[in-house]
């Protein structure tokens, strides 16, 4: 199913749709106030870029100095070409140590190699512990945001989940009260779990450590209280210097959730005393993405989901209508790389006004690049024909200036012939969601040439 027929479900419910829309735009709110409280905040993006485009350029060199330093300090690190290779590493991992209880931190990397359903098949017991992952977890359904896993669902939704699920009580919605429910359960889960699985936010090359951000502190116990810990990264995670991180630290939570910073930022260099640390490398069609020179860039991305929350489009239509784990306006990029004809909607969902790149923290030009998809789309022959024809057509009349003048004039006047009821419908599919502007007296040629006779006279 493609983008527009999801969304169309989702605006579908319009409360739902001005709801979620709202509320993302309250945490795009907090993110502006919080990047004015940092004086050298644009520099700080610039730096962050300048380090990720630094580390891409010498990423093998980099990922085999973070591979040797892991080493030294007591890591075990493997190297995954794919998802598949990346599930059958971490299920011999468990299955080597007899483990059959796993409990896992938010992983948009995991989410992306669908490591839950495999390990499931496989009889091993996963439970998110992140509470947004948790709750989509027990509705059966993936996040439909990548920092705010089930911002599509209001509270009185999670209450009836948690009464059905949890056993809280019925009709129970208050947050503080639903949250309580929720520790309660999952750390029974932690306390059980044989095993911790985790995500990775930053990986150092210059000392072998990675590092997790998170908001709830269940990565940390997730990786303290069982003896094995299995950390998942794409390879694009790694950063050169320890001095680097810093500039990222400011910049990631203040661009997520307008916070100063995560309320907890760990930082592993080697297992815990007497267990194991194995850190899983994943490609995943990362390599490929990162030989081509127009996209190349978006691997960049520190997953901080500024974009997400400022995109019109994603505001309105959720992320779920998406079809893909990393949505909004860089997954609209990152998705055709993978697989362009799956994915061929995608670039398409996005008014290209450029607010996602005004406030990516890395300064990825996503607008640039989802135009770019768009034309990249077309040679590959992956667009309807009818879109095929069309824009050969406007370009047709595009580059004959008098021929479109004489259109412009031509609709114009057969435009205020007819009834606004039937423009509308003209106009369609756009006029289901947006409202008809009225017809302009004249064409804004005719008005220029009238405003330089009237200069001409003035003289």
């Amino acid at each position: 199913m493609s983008h527009p027929a999801r969304a169309a479900e989702f605006v579908a419910d319009a409360p739902r749709a001005h709801w979620h829309d709202q509320a993302l735009w309250l945490v795009r709110e907090k993110r502006d106030r919080a990047s004015r409280s940092v004086p050298d905040w644009e520099d700080l993006r610039s730096e962050a870029a300048a380090i990720k485009r630094d580390a891409l350029s010498r990423l093998g060199d980099l990922l085999e100095e973070f591979e040797r330093n892991a080493v030294a300090r007591g890591a075990e690190v493997h190297w995954a070409r794919d998802a598949a290779e990346h599930n059958r590493i971490v299920l011999a991992l468990l299955e080597r140590r007899g483990a059959r209880r796993v409990v896992k931190s938010k992983s948009m990397l995991t989410e992306e190699c669908g490591l839950n359903p495999f390990l499931e098949r496989h009889g091993i017991e996963v439970v998110d512990t992140d509470l947004g992952e948790r709750i989509v977890q027990l509705r059966s359904e993936p996040p439909s945001h990548f920092v705010l896993p089930a911002i599509h669902l209001k509270r009185e939704e999670v209450g009836e989940l948690f009464h059905r699920e949890l056993g809280s009580a019925a009709g129970a919605s208050d947050p503080t009260y639903l949250t309580g429910v929720a520790r309660a359960h999952l750390r029974q889960k932690f306390l059980a779990a044989e095993a911790g699985v985790t995500g990775v936010n930053f990986a150092i090359a210059e000392t072998g450590g990675i590092v997790v951000c998170t908001n709830e502190g269940n990565a940390d116990l997730g990786t303290s209280l069982p003896p094995l810990h299995v950390a998942c990264m794409g390879i694009e995670k790694v950063i050169p210097r320890l001095e680097d991180l810093g500039v990222f630290t400011r910049l990631l939570a203040r661009s997520a959730t307008g916070q100063a910073i995560t309320a907890y930022t760990s930082h592993f260099h080697g297992p815990r005393p007497g267990g194991e640390l194995h850190i899983v490398l994943v490609d995943n069609g990362r390599s490929r993405l990162l030989a081509d020179p127009e996209h190349g860039r978006s691997l960049t991305c520190i997953r901080c989901a500024a974009c997400l929350n400022t995109c019109p489009v994603f505001r309105r239509s959720g992320g779920h209508s998406y079809g893909v784990t990393v949505a909004g306006p860089i997954g609209s990029i990152l998705a055709p790389a993978r697989d362009a004809a799956a994915h061929r909607s995608l670039p398409f969902a996005c008014s290209l006004c450029g607010s996602c790149t005004d406030v990516c923290p890395v300064r990825i030009d996503l607008h640039h690049q989802l135009l770019a998809w768009r034309g990249e789309l077309g040679r590959r022959g992956l667009l309807p024909r009818w879109k095929r024809m069309s824009v050969r057509a406007l370009t047709a009349l595009l580059s004959r200036p008098q021929a479109y003048a004489a259109a412009s004039r031509l609709l114009l006047t057969l435009g205020r012939g007819l009834p606004r009821a039937w423009r509308a419908r003209l106009a369609a599919p756009w006029t289901r969601s947006h409202e008809l502007p009225d017809l302009p007296r004249r064409t804004f040629r005719d008005l220029h040439a009238s405003r330089e006779r009237e200069r001409e006279r003035a003289r």
